[in-house]
């Protein structure tokens, strides 16, 4: 998709909402909408919205864990999962 080809200005936005609505829900597709010629806001599907949330978080997430792994903190797997079972095993108490 090539987002040059899903701008309107503000006022195609107010005039033809449902349709705009129902086209974004069909084609999972993003509409920039403009107000005086600049770029304002983004309307999208909201599952492509959450896929993209989602998506950030797990770049997020690998990102930490570069920078964990650079930093030099980490410890085996084997170790960690000891860790927590010993956590498990002292709240059971």
């Amino acid at each position: 998709m090539k987002y040059s080809e899903n701008i309107k200005p503000i006022s195609y936005l107010k005039s033809h909402a449902s349709e705009i609505l129902r086209e974004i829900s069909k084609n999972k597709e993003t509409l920039i909408i403009t107000h005086n010629g600049e770029a304002k806001v983004v309307v999208q599907d909201i599952h492509v919205y959450e896929q993209i949330q989602e998506s950030l978080a797990l770049l997020k997430i690998l990102a930490q864990s570069s920078s964990s792994v650079s930093s030099g903190k980490i410890k085996p797997a084997r170790t960690a999962f000891k860790d927590i079972k010993r956590k498990i095993e002292k709240r059971n108490r």
